[in-house]
């Protein structure tokens, strides 16, 4: 079989902030909800397997069905603020959307489900129409069977059972009474059989476990409690005097009748667990086992609560009462805490997610009971992601969102591994505003716009660089070369009511005495440090809470010149120039600014378009910036000659030429554009769904006289993508027969690959090849807002780069990587066969 043209290498993306958007299921993967889509995630391998599309709202549950011979789950449910709840099945392995259980007319906040006789399935859901339904799934269709109404109120979680010794359904509901109602079905219909009253807040979590013949019932809820109740069948035999005599929890007990046979069933409260000191948002049982046939459920308890900790309850030997055994956490930080938990097959790791959507796992020592230590695990943004860059040696990559932080993600290649897996090893920027573009500047420089008027520039700490050797494998004194190391800070720390990232030195990590400081305290904000950076020295990817706060870049300079929000960014390959454009509604604010990249000053002011720029790019050589707008129109602008200006050393650009509203051929605002690796050619992709090069550049007829500026025309024929063309991008690898290979991102989300050559008569497309795309489940579920291929053949940490670092060749790796970023949160990163025919 031929190789696929287009593989996903790494989609980094989080878990939605909602308490039931996670689950852990026996065969090994956790499935979790992110942005309108179902991540598979492998925490053996630390890389999503799969991404399911489907929903066309957020998800906000995801649920394993669970098998009773605890076996590798073949169904999974998901529940979305599209009133839709998905059933996916896996066929060959791989999971695909079955059946839709349209019903609901609110988001669907909770599912569960268990499997019947004969392949059918018994599925509970509750949604914000204040209902909680039971649908029949039969494989091919999945019917609503019974709606249960609960008026104004809502249900916050669902779980269903069977009841002891029988094949009839019972269903536990939580939600903002403070009660849990449990249903139990009888003759076909669900009935209300019993309201169990304690709690004293909102009910959030319900979970059911079968131990020894009786159901065990954990809930939790905003009182920072957790209760453990135990169901059991009630024998019809009288009690004798003593046991009538004996001390005995208060009981609740009810009769089911079927087929004129009734069975009472009898709830006590088992326990009442404190020890959280927020609200309680997530409570799971130990997964049970099967032991000699039979089924085995250890008695272990996993709670998670806003309190930023994750406690495991068990009970304790001899007394039977139930203690706390372990609790992890996070310290630190100016986050929210936990919003659900889940627990390994095994037990050996727990697993919660944040409100930030950061997923944080703890690993049993292996040989010391008891011990728990962080481990690896995937991080993305948990929203929109607009702008991402390469560094210039293609070795790792810098995204900024709408979550307001920039991330770095880089391969990490484990010794036991042939393949690297991507991560997150460093978050640079945490903002106080939504990040919106950013370019890099040199390897370890960049420069970021936010929702603001002002340009950070930002640079690599030392402790950084060392880091990123330990974990790339590159060899230290390489990078040190390549990074300014004079008066290089140690790391970085935000003010407490500060925006800007304080640079931190080695001086300032050694605590100061009182003699040294003089007279011991000489105000209030003296008695507290300044600084919350640690150094580390890592050599596996860090956990949540040192990504917050330890790993951040100093901040080197601001620029200032913009009026409103900044827009878009580019820098020049000689690192001598940075462009940026603002959001604009008239012309004197759509200037494009020029800064310096040495001294940081502002060089000059291109004034051409109308209304905003949306993105700028350099030629590979330097030459030129071109800029495309809302306006519907292009600029390029050309670098005077240096020696026409010999008393002026910085560079200066001049118009050269652009398009005007009578000679546009976009009919609709450009949103992207880009360089072939040759200087010859550029590009620009439209909301009118038409993507056009234009060409050539280079050519010497090109000369521009102060009354005709040159003209420069479509020399490809006008390719329509079917779909709004929000991002394009040239391969920087020229292909075989010297055509040029390009990526074309749409609002749909889907990435589609094109060959294009210059042929003399382009008509009807022939000049253009469609040379492959992303199926649905590689697509994003959302707008596609920027693709970067990488600077270099090859695919980053794999060691197949082409011999000659940087060069422009038609041999070498016959792998490119393009990376992409999405409204749907998620990173993308794409490993393309660039000589599959």
């Amino acid at each position: 079989m031929a190789a696929p043209i287009i593989e996903t290498c790494h989609v980094a993306c989080c878990a939605n902030r909602t308490p039931n958007v996670l689950s852990w299921g026996r065969g090994g993967l956790i499935a979790y909800g992110t942005c309108n889509s179902v991540a598979l995630y492998d925490p053996q391998e630390k890389c999503v397997v799969a991404v399911l599309n489907g929903h066309t709202g957020r998800v906000n549950t995801v649920q394993w069905v669970h098998r009773e011979d605890c076996g590798r789950e073949t169904h999974l449910v998901s529940g979305g603020s599209d009133s839709l709840m998905i059933v996916w099945e896996a066929h060959d392995g791989k999971f695909k959307q079955y059946v839709e259980c349209v019903g609901h007319t609110g988001p669907v906040c909770a599912v569960d489900a268990i499997h019947l006789d004969n392949n059918k399935l018994l599925i509970a859901s509750t949604a914000s129409d204040s209902t909680v339904k039971l649908w029949l799934y039969t494989g091919s269709k999945a019917e609503c069977t019974h709606t249960i109404s609960f008026g104004s109120g809502f249900m916050m979680d669902v779980s269903l059972a069977w009841l002891p010794g029988s094949r009839v359904p019972i269903l536990a509901c939580g939600g903002d009474d403070c009660r849990i109602h449990l249903y139990a079905q009888c003759n076909g219909q669900f009935r209300k059989v019993l309201s169990l009253q304690g709690h004293e807040d909102w009910i959030r979590g319900v979970e059911w476990a079968c131990v020894d013949g009786d159901l065990l019932l954990a809930s939790c809820a905003q009182d920072c409690l957790i209760r453990v109740w135990r169901l059991v069948a009630k024998s019809r035999t009288k009690r004798n005097a003593q046991e009538e005599r004996t001390i005995r929890m208060s009981e609740d007990v009810f009769t089911l009748t079927q087929n004129d046979a009734s069975s009472a069933f009898a709830v006590t409260l088992e326990s009442v667990l404190a020890g959280h000191e927020n609200k309680v948002y997530g409570v799971h049982w130990q997964p049970p086992v099967i032991k000699g046939g039979d089924q085995h459920q250890a008695l272990s308890l996993l709670s998670a609560s806003m309190d930023k900790t994750m406690i495991l309850w068990a009970q304790e030997e001899g007394s039977g009462v139930w203690v706390e055994q372990v609790r992890v956490g996070e310290v630190g930080g100016n986050t929210l805490g936990f919003y659900g938990c889940q627990m390994s097959p095994d037990g050996s790791m727990i697993l919660a997610h944040a409100f930030h959507g950061a997923l944080h796992l703890w690993t049993q020592s292996h040989g010391k009971e008891g011990e728990w230590r962080p481990g690896v695990v995937i991080s993305g943004h948990f929203n929109a992601v607009q702008d991402l860059s390469w560094d210039p040696e293609g070795e790792f990559i810098l995204s900024v969102g709408s979550d307001q932080t920039t991330r770095l993600l880089t391969p990490w290649k484990r010794m036991d591994q042939t393949q690297p897996t991507w991560h997150e090893i460093s978050r640079p920027q945490i903002h106080g505003y939504d990040m919106q573009c950013l370019a890099m500047v040199g390897r370890f420089q960049y420069v970021s716009g936010a929702d603001e008027k002002v340009l950070r520039v930002f640079r690599a700490p030392r402790n950084f660089v060392e880091n990123f050797a330990n974990i790339s494998g590159t060899p230290l004194a390489k990078l040190l070369a390549s990074s300014d190391t004079v008066d290089q800070p140690e790391g970085a720390s935000t003010p407490a009511l500060g925006l800007s990232n304080k640079a931190v030195f080695q001086g300032d990590l050694t605590p100061k005495t009182n003699e040294e400081e003089g007279t011991g305290f000489n105000s209030v904000s003296d008695r507290y440090q300044e600084s919350y950076f640690h150094p580390l020295t890592l050599n596996e990817p860090p956990p949540e809470d040192h990504l917050l706060q330890n790993t951040l870049w100093p901040e080197v300079q601001k620029l200032y010149g913009h009026g409103f929000e900044m827009f878009c960014l580019a820098s020049d390959s000689g690192r001598t120039v940075v462009a940026s454009a603002c959001k604009a509604s008239k012309a004197e604010h759509a200037a494009v600014l020029l800064w310096s990249s040495t001294s940081w000053r502002q060089l000059q002011a291109l004034p051409c378009h109308s209304l905003t720029v949306t993105q700028m790019a350099f030629s590979p050589n330097g030459l030129f910036l071109l800029a495309v707008s809302r306006d519907r129109t292009w600029s390029l602008w050309k670098r005077d000659d240096p020696a026409a200006t010999p008393t002026n050393t910085e560079p200066h650009f001049s118009l050269y030429t652009s398009t005007r509203k009578d000679t546009a051929v976009h009919t609709r605002i450009i949103w992207s554009c880009d360089w072939s690796a040759d200087n010859k050619y550029f590009v620009t992709s439209s909301r009118d769904k038409k993507v056009i090069v234009w060409g050539d550049c280079s050519s010497s007829e090109a000369i521009v006289t102060p009354d005709e500026p040159p003209v420069i025309r479509p020399c490809s024929s006008i390719l329509d993508v079917g779909d709004s063309a929000t991002a394009v991008s040239f391969c920087p690898i020229l292909c075989p027969g010297n055509s040029y290979l390009l990526a074309v991102g749409l609002e749909s989300g889907q990435v589609l690959l094109y060959k294009w050559e210059l042929s003399e008569e382009p008509a009807g497309a022939s000049d253009w090849t469609r040379y492959g795309e992303t199926d649905s489940s590689q697509s994003h579920s959302l707008t596609v807002k920027r693709l970067r291929w990488r600077p270099r053949a090859g695919r980053a940490g794999q060691g197949d780069e082409e011999e000659g670092e940087g060069s422009i060749t038609a041999a070498g790796s016959s792998w490119v990587q393009l990376a992409s970023a999405g409204a749907d949160h998620s990173v993308k990163i794409f490993n393309i066969n660039r000589l599959a025919v």
